[in-house]
């Protein structure tokens, strides 16, 4: 597969949390060559479903959320549209922002901002609060009330960088998405031991239900969550973030199960797969962190690419991070029930 190609049409979908139909068509179309079945249930997940052709088999989950950040109107003042968050919006990011609003046509918005001639001594050194701007389409003060309740998306292109790195909106997690593709792509030809699913989860950004939904009803032995961490910038503090380019990352913490984090780092130095440790003390951030205490208990593990700029139009991350955490997830599958033991037991 093109993974490039593939990450590239998925992010030019719109697909706010609870809004995320047109990304999830385009999702079900990338999944349905690889697997078995393709589906899509009532809470808006994306399910593609591999069988062994063993009864009874064990169920194997890995996850990558299909929602972006993104906007909702609240009001309309003198025809200039208010709005509010929908995830974990910077409003340092909004300014002069080109956006997309989801109405039926679509129409095209920015978020208005004074121009530094007119604007007080020191609000140039400050961010605008979010209370404070505005989305401008050209809309009477009618025009804009009728649109409450309307999400919006940024209006950002997907861009090719120099070398293998990329930049977008809603990378986080469609990048997750297609590392879900290109490891299904590498055990095409392998036969499996368990039953393996891919899913692509709603609303991970405003409250993670889409993947408790989708693990209660398909009640896997493990579940791995693969979403994204923090990349290195020159600002950032080193200890807290990974290279770009410099691998996959695996969590180390509570919220991930012993034996799926051995596996995982067992399985990526036999195979030479370049991995860094991600020490997580509580809350992952991930979905991996409620699907641990779904139906009796599920046992999780994170799998993580190091991304720049994170919920923000402007995301970017290294092609070779999504192929190596692809190589890992396909060989932590590969002979799990023989080599899992015990700890796939019901």
């Amino acid at each position: 597969m093109d993974i490039q190609a593939s990450l590239e049409a998925l992010c030019s979908c719109p697909g706010p949390s609870g809004r995320e139909d047109a990304v999830a068509s385009q999702a079900m179309e990338l999944l349905r060559p690889l697997m078995d079945e393709v589906k899509k249930d009532r809470f808006g997940n994306v399910i593609g479903i591999r069988r062994c052709g063993t009864e009874n088999a064990k169920r194997v989950v890995l996850d990558a959320h299909l929602d972006e950040v993104g906007l909702v109107i609240t009001g309309a003042k003198d025809g200039f549209l208010r709005f509010r968050p929908v995830g974990g919006v910077d409003p340092r990011m909004l300014p002069n922002r080109e956006v997309i609003i989801l109405s039926q046509p679509p129409q095209f918005g920015l978020v208005a901002v004074l121009p530094p001639h007119v604007q007080k001594a020191g609000d140039s050194n400050r961010s605008t609060p979010l209370s404070d701007l505005y989305i401008d389409a050209g809309l009477t003060q009618k025009e804009g009330e009728a649109l409450v309740g309307t999400f919006v998306v940024p209006r950002e292109p997907f861009r090719a960088l120099l070398g293998r790195r990329v930049s977008s909106k809603a990378l986080d997690d469609r990048a997750g998405f297609v590392t879900l593709l290109r490891a299904a792509e590498l055990l095409r030809d392998t036969p499996l031991d368990v039953d393996l699913y891919l899913m692509g989860s709603s609303r991970e950004e405003t409250n993670g239900g889409g993947a408790v939904v989708g693990a209660f009803s398909l009640a896997p032995h493990c579940f791995i969550a693969v979403d994204v961490t923090h990349a290195r910038t020159p600002d950032s503090p080193k200890e807290e973030t990974f290279p770009a380019g410099g691998g996959t990352v695996i969590g180390i913490g509570p919220n991930m199960t012993r034996w799926m984090t051995d596996r995982l780092i067992t399985k990526a130095e036999a195979r030479g797969i370049p991995w860094s440790p991600e020490v997580m003390t509580g809350h992952s951030g991930t979905n991996a962190w409620r699907v641990q205490v779904a139906r009796e208990g599920i046992a999780t593990s994170v799998v993580s690419l190091p991304l720049k700029y994170m919920h923000s139009p402007v995301e970017t991350l290294d092609l070779d991070d999504l192929e190596h955490s692809a190589a890992l997830l396909a060989a932590f599958v590969q002979d799990l029930a023989r080599e899992g033991g015990e700890f796939l037991a019901d």
